[in-house]
């Protein structure tokens, strides 16, 4: 059985009734693809499918997706052949309590840990977060009651089926066994990813020995420098698209569309990493002659004249630019003729603040210097949208879905009535709204599934958080609704203190998979 949920315009879920079902849908996907399928994000139960730019995530695409589905029973296809060996110091703070769960010693946990044959999955969570599963069934554990703020990278734990180790620091609620240090994820290795889908695991008990790579400082060019910010500027491209496999999330600017309009009123291609300021304000000053552009909240002076928004401007070596703090919004993008010179982390520049990936953020004394890329006419100023204040409510259309049935329709209707306000507590990866809780009745735990940009995740406070460009791949929230993606450079302009009222495109239903041409 197969059950397709909907995300947006061009994502869907594919709900199947175990792993070992999901994983053998995506074999069949990756044998015998599908035409219009972009990405697939493989979970615990379901399959996150993005289409391709043209193909509808509807009916007719579920009609395909379903066609390719194995018969029912269908074991998935051996994995790759490749196993690493993960040294392990079994010292873990829950090693006790998974000894108790489990009825056995430390030590029998421990041996039974390294005789198991692990494979990894998916990948989620975090850039080099591979969840693997084994072949001993006593390794099926529930997650702590009250997760961990913080836990070591290198962490080794357990929780339901999945063994996973934290590839960096992070809040998390799986069982900790042990650590090791060999690194989960190295930019300085092609691919980062030390363990990706299909690979096989075995743990051994000893340390890893670790070689770190000296990588020598970029030089320093002439450009732009840093006099004064209040918040760290960051920058930001298009974003790093297809990596999930590698537990990879997109990133990029929160307002594409501003993004673009600055790029192209300097002649850059739409795309081109830019500066993502928030809020404000900043001083700039031109180390050499430059030709910049500023779109979004900002307003910018240049050598103390006034800029048309979303006009090219040029400065002189010395001379200095101020952005102050927006009436209205929370981003501007800084885009420069020729583009700043950057060395791009997966074929993007964009800074995943979640993922620490990318260019580090730029503060006060920072400077980037100029690329020199050849560049095209430069645009007039394009009309900009208007943008919201602190005290004003924004209303955002959305996609009832993929878990809106996990909520009573009472839930659903106070959901979508009430006024959410934006906390001060939001940043890239969400915003943080405060209301009138919605809740469920039980306190059923989702399997971890992939999640979109723009999911409204609903913990168990009942206070929902919508994700944004620097959210995890995938989740174990249940997602109330999806905002469509034409309001997403909105919300990545909300400013704390502004509210949302939320807009049902249609009642929530689960795709009818209607074929046409299942081919």
């Amino acid at each position: 059985m197969i059950r397709f949920l909907p995300i947006g315009p061009q994502i869907l879920l594919a709900e199947l009734p175990d792993l070992d079902a999901t994983l053998a849908l995506m074999d069949a996907l990756l044998a015998d693809p599908v035409p219009g399928i972009a990405e697939i994000v493989p979970a615990a139960r379901t399959l996150m499918i993005r289409s391709a730019p043209g193909t509808p995530a509807d009916g007719a695409l579920a009609a395909k997706i379903r066609a390719r589905q194995p018969a029912p029973g269908t074991a998935p296809a051996p994995r790759a052949a490749d196993t690493v060996e993960i040294p392990v110091t079994y010292d873990g703070e829950d090693l006790d309590e998974v000894a108790r769960h489990l009825g056995l010693t430390t030590t029998e946990v421990i041996a039974a840990h390294q005789a198991a044959t692990w494979q990894v999955a998916f990948c989620g969570f975090a850039p080099g977060f591979a969840y693997m599963t084994g072949d001993d069934p006593r390794f099926d554990l529930p997650r702590r009651a009250a997760p961990r703020q913080a836990i070591p990278a290198g962490s080794v734990a357990l929780a339901g089926r999945f063994c996973g180790i934290y590839p960096q620091a992070s809040p998390g609620g799986w069982q900790l066994i042990g650590r090791t240090r060999l690194p989960m994820f190295d930019l300085t290795r092609d691919p980062a990813a030390l363990l990706r889908p299909g690979m096989g695991v075995r743990f051994l008990e000893g340390e890893a020995k670790v070689h770190p790579v000296t990588v020598p400082p970029a030089p320093q060019a002439k450009g732009l420098r840093i006099l004064q910010t209040t918040f760290p500027i960051l920058v930001q491209d298009a974003g790093r698209a297809r990596q999930a496999g590698q537990g990879v999330s997109a990133s990029g600017a929160l307002d594409l569309g501003a993004l673009r309009r600055a790029n192209r009123a300097v002649g850059n291609a739409p795309h081109a990493a830019a500066l993502e300021i928030t809020l404000g304000p900043v001083r700039l000053q031109a180390e050499t002659a430059l030709t910049l552009a500023l779109a979004g909240a900002g307003q910018a002076v240049a050598a103390g004249h006034l800029v048309p928004p979303g006009a090219a401007f040029a400065l002189d070596a010395g001379d200095e630019l101020v952005i102050e703090a927006p009436a209205r919004g929370m981003r501007s993008y800084l885009a420069l003729r020729g583009g700043f010179a950057l060395d791009p982390v997966l074929g993007s520049c964009a800074r995943d603040t979640l993922a620490d990936l990318g260019p580090a953020p730029l503060v006060a004394g920072d400077a980037l210097g100029a690329a020199g890329t050849p560049a095209e006419a430069t645009w007039p100023p394009e009309p900009q949208p208007d943008l919201p204040a602190a005290g004003e409510t924004v209303t955002l259309p959305v996609v009832m879905g993929p878990r809106t049935d996990w909520f009573p329709p009472e839930t659903v209707a106070r959901f979508l009535a009430q006024d959410w306000l934006v906390t001060p507590q939001s940043s890239r990866v969400g915003i943080r709204l405060s209301g009138e809780p919605i809740t469920r009745p039980d306190s059923t735990e989702l399997p971890s599934e992939g999640t979109a940009t723009g999911a409204i995740q609903v913990p168990h406070t009942g206070q929902p958080v919508l994700f944004l460009a620097d959210h995890p791949l995938t989740g174990g929230y249940p997602v109330i609704a999806t905002l469509h993606p034409s309001a997403l450079d909105l919300a990545g302009q909300l400013p704390p203190g502004a509210r949302i009222r939320f807009a049902a495109l249609a009642p929530f239903a689960p795709l009818t998979p209607e074929p046409d041409d299942v081919s």
